[in-house]
């Protein structure tokens, strides 16, 4: 099989497209440009069986329009929080939660599960598992999404990972390379920088791509990040490591030996579109020795960087050799895990054990639950029937543009109020003002138990200020972080505390059974608190001074 330059330069793009059927947009890409693949997000989903019916009709498209394989389908499915799957999809616990949990078998079992609900529903290339180590608890973009602080741990439970994704048949991404843990800056907003030593690096950021890549890891995809001690001699030294030779080919390919494809993280990620664009972008992300280019958004950009790729060549910036390699990776790796022959069938979603996946996400949600800190002995929840219950939780967007998930307040609310039948509650506006607190302050003056729940308090000073104030009131309080483990940071004070990593339904489900001492809380911190809890604390409920079991 022999392909054209066009249809080549085609394979090296991964694009996203508006709509929950395919647009104008991207059929004329797959049509007349020939793309390697696209990407989908919560924007093309609905349920089950539409996902199921937009990938065949991606499929389709490609045929007729005379494709020499199927297009690569890819999706970000971390679970957690960053969960593009809808209706029908069974919900599993992000990285940090399964840190908690502290097992690679079940981080194997979820990844398998989370690749055959996938590829039953027509995807093939899931950008996970991510490897970074989040080591800086000001992290603003990976935080839960990292499996939590030790190189080691991450390493064993991303290389778990890769292996179930990829015995689901589902191609396996380990991103964000050389590693995005220790940032304080989002590189969807900004250029982030790692200033340590390759010696720091070889010990904590590479542990995880090293362990990963022996797993067997189909992809890696490169962070737009920037890292001074590998990057400085350049002739454009402040650049993300994404468009870097010396990260991409001197230290993924040569030093790491990664054989596999490169994909870039999103073009139109601000670390790109504010320093040199996305179509400039994607040519120096080629020569640098990228694979794959990913543009999640505009079809404009889109167009627009397969046009630079095709005059880079024609100019010579661009050697033609750099391009053909790179498709070449591309189409071996489809070769491996498409196949026309192959497509999944109408009859693949019902065949599915659903049952057994869900038995399989209970589980690991009530592995991952932590209690922190119990000194009042308050939890389990001693409450007498005419006691009220006082919850507070905040209303605050997703925390990074990679999210999709807003906090089901209500959903928190209701599972308190199947167990007891006084239960207040007030939701807090993002940017409340010191009045509103001093009317939540008041109004919960007549709680005898108050419940907080908190979303990364320890970045957010309103919200500190308000559970420092409750914490000195005197009355019964407990702290439910429903997302970064480090708000205990923001109001040591507190004493009780209660972290579930995310605010899924199940998440929040398997906190009010602990609660209630319906079950135990079975996770461990897989981070430090600083000043505070060392990595792997974790505290037992009592009941009557017994161990609640």
């Amino acid at each position: 099989m022999t392909m054209s330059l066009q249809e080549q330069i085609g394979q090296l793009l991964v694009a996203g497209f508006e709509g929950t059927r395919p647009s104008e947009e991207i059929t004329d890409l797959i049509q007349h440009h020939r793309i390697g693949g696209v990407i989908l997000f919560s924007r093309n989903i609905q349920h089950t069986q539409q996902v199921y019916a937009l990938t065949q009709n991606l499929q389709r498209i490609a045929r007729a329009a005379g494709h020499h394989y199927p297009l690569l389908i890819a999706i970000d499915q971390e679970n957690g929080l960053v969960s593009r799957l809808g209706e029908g999809a069974t919900i599993f616990p992000g990285n940090m939660a399964l840190g908690a949990a502290g097992s690679e078998q079940l981080a194997h079992d979820v990844a398998l599960a989370t690749g055959q609900e996938l590829k039953a529903l027509g995807i093939n290339m899931n950008l996970a598992p991510v490897a970074d180590v989040n080591n800086n608890p000001a992290n603003p973009v990976i935080g839960v999404r990292s499996f939590g602080e030790d190189p080691q741990r991450v390493a064993h439970l991303a290389a778990a990972a890769v292996k179930g994704y990829q015995q689901a048949g589902v191609i396996s991404t380990l991103k964000h390379f050389p590693g995005h843990g220790d940032t304080a800056v989002d590189s969807h907003l900004a250029l982030p920088t790692i200033p340590y030593t390759l010696e720091r690096l070889e010990e904590v950021e590479l542990v995880p791509f090293r362990s990963g890549i022996a797993a067997g890891a189909e992809s890696v995809m490169t962070a737009h990040i920037y890292l001074p001690c590998i990057m400085q001699h350049e002739a454009q030294s402040a650049l993300p490591a994404s468009l870097s030779p010396a990260v991409i080919r001197g230290l993924l390919r040569e030093k790491l030996g990664f054989t596999g494809v490169i994909v870039s993280d999103c073009m139109e990620m601000s670390a790109i579109t504010e320093t040199v664009g996305a179509e400039q972008g994607s040519v120096m992300a080629l020569q640098a020795g990228t694979d794959l280019v990913l543009i999640s958004h505009l079809y404009s950009r889109q167009l627009g960087s397969l046009k630079a790729i095709a005059a880079a060549l024609e100019s010579g910036i661009l050697g033609l050799e750099t391009v053909q390699l790179a498709a070449e990776r591309v189409v071996e790796l489809k070769k491996r895990y498409l196949s026309w022959d192959n497509l999944p069938a109408p009859t693949a979603l019902t065949a599915l054990d659903w049952e057994s996946h869900q038995r399989l996400s209970d589980r690991a949600y009530a592995l991952s639950t932590t209690l922190v800190r119990n000194e009042d002995a308050l939890i389990p929840l001693r409450v007498k029937p005419e006691e009220r219950i006082f919850v507070l939780t905040q209303q605050k967007n997703t925390l990074s543009k990679v999210e999709d998930r807003h906090f089901p307040h209500e959903f928190l609310v209701e599972c308190i109020r199947q167990r007891h039948e006084y239960v207040q509650t007030i939701f807090t506006s993002a940017r409340a003002a010191a009045q509103e607190y001093s009317e939540i302050l008041a109004a919960s003056s007549s709680a005898d138990t108050i419940i907080m729940a908190t979303v990364n308090a320890h970045l957010d000073l309103r919200q500190a200020e308000l559970m420092q104030c409750l914490a000195q009131s005197g009355r019964r309080v407990i702290g439910l972080a429903v997302r970064n483990p480090y708000d205990l940071l923001a109001f040591p004070q507190l004493r009780t505390y209660l972290v579930t990593y995310e605010y899924t339904r199940p998440a929040l489900a398997a906190a009010v059974r602990v609660l209630f001492g319906e079950t135990q809380a079975q996770g461990c911190l897989p981070v430090s608190l600083p000043g505070l809890y060392s990595l792997d604390h974790h505290e037992c409920a009592t009941v009557q001074g017994r161990q609640l079991n």
